[in-house]
């Protein structure tokens, strides 16, 4: 009996052994896995933080622009220009800080602050 004992407790430990093999296999994948996400978002955050930054200067420089006492409004073309965008990308910049072009469709902005909407003044028809 001491032999076939022997024979069941070597089996038992093998068949743990594999289960703790694989536990630890699963784990590892797991773990693995998110810390594969984990990086990627880390990666687009980096990435993406240095263009904020740039955003952000160029929506500061927009607002200088708009606000000054000298100009009414301001042509897209010369703050597209002056930001060093082309002009859709500077028509986000200006929506973002408050911006609206003129009712004249004439490629004019200015701030709604400055022009607000209500000053528009309605065909009677």
């Amino acid at each position: 009996m001491m032999e076939q004992e022997i024979s069941q407790i070597a089996a038992k430990c093998v068949c743990d052994s594999k289960f703790w093999i694989g536990l630890i296999g699963v784990v590892g994948a797991i773990v693995g896995s998110i810390l594969t996400i984990l990086g990627n978002f880390a990666l687009e955050w980096f990435k993406s933080r240095s263009q904020k930054i740039i955003d952000k200067s160029r929506q500061k420089i927009l607002k200088e622009l708009l606000e000054d006492k000298a100009f009414e409004w301001r042509n897209i073309s010369t703050l597209a220009a002056v930001i060093g965008c082309d002009e859709d990308s500077t028509k986000h910049h200006l929506i973002a800080i408050e911006a609206r072009g003129s009712e004249r469709n004439d490629g004019m902005w200015g701030l709604i602050s400055r022009h607000p909407l209500k000053d528009i003044k309605r065909k009677e028809t």
